[in-house]
């Protein structure tokens, strides 16, 4: 299990058009992967899951990751995060 910890910079949170890209690039990995923020944990590759948390611009979440590419899906999705626009 990989675990980083990660502030989203990105313009409009995990909202919109971020949500989708965000969710694609989770699913390019065959790791199981989680979003936890404020106690809440849901499956980064659930479309559904990401929009209700309702993350915004500024809120750090964990994301945590198990699997054989887990170090490598932990660190492309918060390279996505830390973007302005992407």
């Amino acid at each position: 299990m990989y675990t980083e910890k990660t502030v989203v910079k990105c313009e409009s949170g995990l909202h919109n058009k971020q949500a989708i890209s965000f969710i694609q690039k989770a699913n390019e990995f065959r790791s199981s992967i989680w979003v936890e923020a404020d106690d809440r944990k849901i499956n980064a590759k659930s479309l559904l899951g990401v929009m209700s948390m309702g993350i915004t611009t500024g809120t750090e979440i964990s994301l945590i990751a198990d699997g054989v590419d887990e170090e490598a899906a932990v660190k492309a999705l918060a390279a996505l995060l830390v973007k302005d626009i992407y």
